[in-house]
């Protein structure tokens, strides 16, 4: 069983950066691949990035966000950049096998789930 534990949301204008975290109980950390998934209210949960063998974005998000990992502390990253209102929602950090069957955008490729960390982004 993995616990995530996803931390760094808040309150932020539109054009401000944050850094969101998440911190994995696993100490084979390295060997999942490891996502970022977000949901607005009323909306349904939206891929946003991940990394596996490679890294991968939304497309709403590329170019602003970046997805990276520290083994060795057991956690990964969010980077996002340039935020916008739209970007407003509680993230959730996520971990599933690094070989799935399941595409890398799909929910169901991952097994465990952060409790969620919102983020707000005011225009």
């Amino acid at each position: 069983q993995v616990q995530l534990v996803e931390s760094g949301g808040g309150l932020v204008q539109a054009g401000d950066s944050l850094r969101l975290s998440c911190a994995a109980s696993e100490r084979t950390f390295g060997n999942y691949a490891m996502g970022w998934f977000r949901q607005a209210p009323g909306k349904k949960r939206e891929f946003v990035a991940a990394m596996s063998t490679g890294t991968f974005y939304g497309d709403s998000v590329e170019g602003r966000f970046t997805i990276s990992k520290d083994n060795a502390k057991n956690t990964v990253y969010l980077q996002m950049n340039s935020l916008k209102p739209e970007d407003t929602a509680v993230y959730y950090c996520a971990a599933g096998p690094l070989f799935g069957r399941a595409p890398i955008r799909l929910e169901s490729r991952f097994d465990y789930w952060g409790q969620g960390t919102q983020v707000t982004v005011s225009s």
